[in-house]
């Protein structure tokens, strides 16, 4: 069990997503930062699909009522357990009574806070991760507010054995933008879209040489970037199709738009390009302003670049199983 004492600025429960009934037109959803919670998750032992809590620009203060281990990652904020720094990407004991205080982020937007055994709310629709616009899922279908009493459940044997010899601070960590074959800092990697052709060459051109720069017009849907306008060849209009994370669409004023997880089941807008999913992470994290360059690859590399990060991973998680024994 947890106590929220302050709820920070847009805290809410996640998991991986609610999956299998976008024809029904309920978004998938879960964090932004898929890959970055499931790191969170394993330090402490959970499942890749345990709930984890996304905060957003301000975090939250939690009490924790029962000795457990935690772990959180994502955006640089300024972490406090007790009097003492909260280090990112490790494993961290907490004790029954103890406070943890997160405030505002200095770098990045998001982080996610993994609890041994997941935070323990109802499954709807087969996931624990909030719908806001909806209203359900999560804690009641809402950011958390003061007051929360938020159940965990049950931690894995792994954890238990860890944190009964575990110092208070894991020596080693585990950082999610270190695993796999990491982009420069600024760029992100992006394949041609289904209607790449629609655009001009100026416009091809301009999509992967130019500076994007993040507006104020962003959310868990998707974030509205400011650079050069993307004309089409030729003024046309697109019946509506699924969409998926990391999909650029270009509306008729011609800047583009990526989406994030909360995004539409559908969309009418052209698709320029996509995010390669080992990226989705680095657009969840641009804060209004903040800039980033697209860097053209195939599809191929995308996936061979999914495989490592995924591959590495997995070292992990059989380092992490030999460490406790």
């Amino acid at each position: 069990m947890l106590t929220v004492l302050k709820p920070g600025l847009l805290t809410t429960v996640q998991d991986l997503g609610r999956f299998g009934y976008q024809k029904f037109g309920v978004v998938v959803g879960g964090a932004l930062d898929r890959f970055a919670a499931r790191v969170a998750n394993a330090i402490v032992g959970n499942d890749d699909n345990a709930a984890v809590l996304e905060m957003a620009q301000l975090g939250p203060e939690l009490r924790f009522e029962r000795d457990t281990l935690i772990a959180w990652g994502g955006a640089e904020f300024d972490a406090r357990l007790g009097g003492e720094p909260l280090p990112a990407d490790r494993a961290v004991a907490v004790r029954a009574g103890e406070t943890i205080a997160f405030g505002a982020a200095r770098a990045g937007v998001r982080a996610w806070l993994a609890v041994a055994g997941g935070i323990d709310v109802p499954l709807v629709l087969g996931s624990r991760t909030t719908y806001r616009r909806g209203g359900f899922g999560g804690f009641e279908g809402r950011p958390l507010r003061a007051g929360d009493r938020l159940r965990c459940g049950d931690e894995s044997e792994w954890a238990a054995r860890y944190r009964s010899t575990a110092p208070r601070f894991s020596a080693w960590s585990v950082r999610p933008h270190t695993l796999g074959k990491p982009a420069p800092a600024g760029v992100v990697r992006a394949l041609r879209g289904p209607e790449w052709e629609w655009f001009g060459a100026e416009a091809h051109r301009e999509f992967f040489a130019s500076e994007w720069r993040a507006t104020k017009d962003a959310d868990r849907m998707g974030v509205r970037l400011a650079g050069p306008a993307l004309p089409q060849r030729e003024s046309r209009e697109m019946i509506s199709e699924g969409v998926a994370d990391g999909v650029v669409q270009v509306p008729a004023g011609g800047a583009p738009i990526v989406l994030l997880a909360s995004r539409q089941t559908v969309g009418g807008y052209p698709r320029i390009a996509a995010v390669a999913t080992v990226d989705i992470g680095r657009v969840a994290q641009l804060a209004p302003g903040r800039s980033i360059r697209f860097q053209e690859i195939a599809v191929a590399e995308a996936h061979v670049l999914y495989l490592a990060r995924e591959r590495d991973l997995n070292r992990v998680r059989t380092g992490l199983v030999r460490l406790a024994g």
